[in-house]
């Protein structure tokens, strides 16, 4: 099977972090589900510090509210960023959601599919999670993902250049006792994933799993109550390796494997710094 380590060309001259100009194809728009908090939401504002338009989706009308103020704010009210109320887990939701980003911003070039439910909390064994539990996390981690990839992915395509950014876990590798419901959805997106970098080789549109380890986030204080957070990474942090990831592709690197774990992410970060 092919891999994604094709080198993609532009003509467009864009800045990049060190202050260098470099001909690159970092994405200008972009999109991320589950964005009024933790990653999803250190992600929109590290882009929109970036100088990408970024349309933020979240279910939580107050808090996607209060998320996109404060990255206003953030960047002096020069960074154009949006809220989008909408669940990836309603199929009537997704054409609405892709359709609201793009008359906000433009043809989306960067999507983040970072929208993810645990299943049943506290977490628990299978033989105790209901069915229902298991399909909840299924229809949002996997089935949200691959509708909303598809409505994207199309424009991509015509246009031959994207990227797409599945939030992958651990827990889809390693059979941790009661995270089936998770672990179970994520490896499936892990999967979907391989398959949708396979079927895009030579398009222009690369897709990838990421792994961001574990994070200071709601969800994994929902997951794990008594963790020691002071062990935990900062959002913040795993949002600039993650940034820094898209600049190397824009500037035509591409790692081996669709896959990234958290420790492969910083390998192949530090192979191209």
């Amino acid at each position: 099977m092919k891999d994604q380590n094709e080198t993609t060309e532009s003509t467009e001259s864009t800045e990049s972090t060190d202050g260098t100009q470099d001909h690159l194809n970092f994405p200008r728009t972009a999109l991320i589900t589950g964005a009024s908090r933790g990653l999803g939401r250190a992600l929109a504002s590290a882009l929109a510090a970036r100088g990408s338009r970024v349309v933020l989706v979240a279910r939580d009308a107050n808090r996607l509210a209060t998320a996109v103020d404060e990255i206003r704010r953030a960047t002096n009210g020069e960074g154009e960023v949006h809220g989008v109320v909408g669940d990836v887990a309603d199929k009537e939701s997704i054409h609405r959601i892709a359709g609201a980003a793009a008359a906000l911003v433009g043809p989306i070039e960067l999507l983040v599919n970072n929208a993810s439910s645990l299943g049943p909390v506290p977490l628990r064994p299978l033989v105790d999670t209901e069915c229902e539990h298991l399909e909840e996390a299924l229809v949002t981690n996997v089935l949200g993902a691959f509708r909303l990839t598809k409505v994207i992915v199309g424009a991509m395509l015509l246009r031959g250049r994207g990227v797409v950014l599945n939030l992958s876990s651990d827990a889809a590798v390693e059979a941790y006792e009661g995270w089936g419901a998770y672990g179970a959805s994520k490896a499936a997106l892990d999967h979907l994933s391989r398959i949708w970098a396979a079927e895009l080789v030579d398009s222009g549109v690369h897709l990838y799993a990421l792994d961001p380890g574990e994070m200071r986030t709601d969800m994994h204080r929902d997951a794990i109550p008594d963790a020691d957070e002071s062990t935990l990474q900062d959002p913040a942090d795993v949002a600039v390796r993650f940034l820094r990831l898209v600049e190397i592709l824009a500037h035509g690197q591409r790692p081996l494997e669709t896959r990234l774990s958290s420790s492969a992410l910083a390998a192949f970060i530090s192979e191209e710094n």
